[in-house]
């Protein structure tokens, strides 16, 4: 009998240790699929350019697009990190003013990363890299986060933005962040 109850707690240590292990491999496998790092060359290469952490490029991607090149809003916004027309000419005079680009380059994963990550760039360089504001900037563009700058109910200081009174503006600002913690917890921070 103390033979038998000891094969039986061997093999239900064995099962729990394989427990353990398919519980560990497989959220880390679930958290990989949800939190993917796709177009890694294009997101590496442009976050080093524009001293950005891959892991927020991703964070924009996944929010934007998840990971669709062909993605396109009811705004007409195009590709992977959903660039509009305006801004595209915006930033193609910024960086591109000499190449043959037309907005419908946006398509291409590189080209939409690279204006992308760069429009990123300028909203944290704008904003003094306050990630709920840049964000809020990406969305809604810096006329109106500069407007609600100047309120006090939104910007005590006037630089930051501590509310956010459009739910859509709030719902997209709390992706971008809880995507950007996600992606850290799970690839650690950048190196």
């Amino acid at each position: 009998m103390r033979r038998r109850i000891l094969q039986i707690s061997a093999a239900l240590l064995v099962l729990l240790a394989a427990g353990i292990a398919l519980l560990t491999f497989g959220h880390d496998t679930v958290m990989n699929t949800a939190y993917p790092r796709k177009y890694e060359e294009y997101v590496v290469y442009y976050a080093d350019k524009y001293s950005l952490d891959p892991l927020l490029l991703y964070s924009f991607i996944r929010t934007e697009s998840n990971f669709d090149p062909n993605a396109e809003s009811n705004v007409g916004a195009r590709g992977l990190m959903q660039i509009t027309e305006q801004t595209f000419d915006w930033i193609k005079g910024k960086i591109a003013p000499e190449e043959p680009l037309t907005f419908d380059d946006l398509y291409d994963p590189e080209t939409n990363i690279r204006f992308g990550s760069y429009f990123v760039s300028c909203c944290l360089l704008r904003y003094q890299d306050d990630l709920s504001t840049a964000a809020a900037a990406y969305h809604s563009g810096w006329g109106t986060v500069d407007a609600l700058l100047a309120n006090p109910d939104y910007s005590p200081d006037g630089k930051i933005l501590t509310g956010f009174p459009y739910p859509q503006m709030r719902r997209y600002v709390q992706k971008i962040t809880d995507a950007y913690t996600q992606y850290c917890e799970i690839y650690g921070p950048a190196s």
